[in-house]
C-alpha cells in the first residue's frame, strides 16, 4: 500500500506457508466423526490460528498431535501407525501441546465465537462491514478486543492490540482508500473479498479478510493477497455500480 503510512509494527513474525480454504471445501470435512480423545472441535482444528501453529511444529510432534488431539485416536493406535512405543508417542504430544498453548490460548480462556451464520454473528458482522466500507476508524476499533492480532501473510508485519491496529486502520482510511466488501468463509470464519474503488468505477480486487470472533468483538484480522480471489469463487475485479 504505497500511499499509506503504517505505524511500527508490533513484531516482525516467522514466515510460515498459511493460505485460507474456502468453507465450501471443508463440509464434508467437518462432518467426519472423531475419536472419544480429540481435544479440538472440527471447526477450532481449521481455524487461522491454529493451523499457522501446526506449521511451527517438527514433523512428527505434528503427525502425533493431529492423530491424537485432533482425530482422537488412542496413544497405542497412534504408535502402531507411526511404528513408534507409547511413550515416544506421549512424549511427542505432551511437547507439541506445550508448543501449542504458547501461541493459541486455550478455548476455556477466551469467549466463543459466536454460531455460524447466528443472528449475533451476522450482527457483528454487519457493523465490520458498515464501518470498513464508510471509512470509520472509530466504529471499526470498537468491534476489536483489546488484544487484538493483524497479519498479512505471508508479510511478516504483525501488529498487535487496539491502540496499534487502530492507528493502522486509519492511516488505511486517511489515505483515501476505500473498498466494498463481498461475504464468503474460509476456515470456519466469517471472510470478504475486499474491492478496492477506483475513480472510473471499476472496483479492483484488493485481498481478501478473514476474521476472527470472540463473543461478540474481532479478535483477529488476517488479510490475504488478492491472488486467493479465485478460490471463492470471487471475481478479480467488480463492475461498476
Amino acid at each position: 500500500m504505497p500511499d499509506v503510512e503504517p505505524p511500527e509494527p508490533t513484531r516482525l513474525g516467522e514466515v510460515v506457508w498459511l493460505e485460507p480454504y474456502p468453507d465450501i471445501l471443508l463440509e464434508g470435512a467437518l462432518d467426519l466423526p472423531l475419536g472419544p480423545e480429540a481435544r479440538y472441535e472440527q471447526t477450532e482444528a481449521v481455524s487461522l490460528a491454529f493451523v499457522t501453529a501446526l506449521q511451527l511444529l517438527p514433523p512428527r510432534q505434528l503427525a502425533v498431535l493431529i492423530l491424537r488431539d485432533v482425530l482422537g485416536f488412542h496413544a497405542n493406535e497412534v504408535a502402531d501407525m507411526l511404528d513408534s512405543t507409547v511413550e515416544s508417542v506421549n512424549s511427542a504430544l505432551k511437547r507439541a501441546r506445550a508448543s501449542l498453548q504458547r501461541r493459541v490460548p486455550p478455548t476455556d480462556e477466551r469467549e466463543p465465537a459466536p454460531a455460524p451464520d447466528s443472528p449475533a454473528e451476522q450482527a457483528l458482522v454487519a457493523d465490520f462491514v458498515r464501518a470498513y466500507e464508510s471509512g470509520d476508524p472509530d466504529a471499526l476499533v470498537a468491534l476489536l478486543t483489546d488484544d487484538v492480532f493483524l497479519s498479512m501473510p505471508p508479510i511478516p508485519l504483525e501488529y498487535q492490540g487496539r491502540d496499534v491496529v487502530g492507528r493502522l486502520f486509519a492511516s488505511i482510511f486517511g489515505s483515501g482508500r476505500r473498498v466494498d466488501l463481498v461475504p464468503t468463509r474460509a476456515n470456519g470464519q466469517p471472510a470478504f473479498g475486499a474491492y478496492r474503488r477506483t475513480a472510473t468505477g471499476t472496483r479492483h480486487g484488493s485481498g481478501l479478510f478473514v476474521l476472527t470472533l470472540t463473543g461478540n468483538q474481532i479478535s483477529a484480522f488476517t488479510r490475504f493477497d488478492s491472488n486467493v480471489l479465485p478460490w471463492f469463487g470471487l471475481p478479480r475485479s467488480l463492475p461498476s455500480r
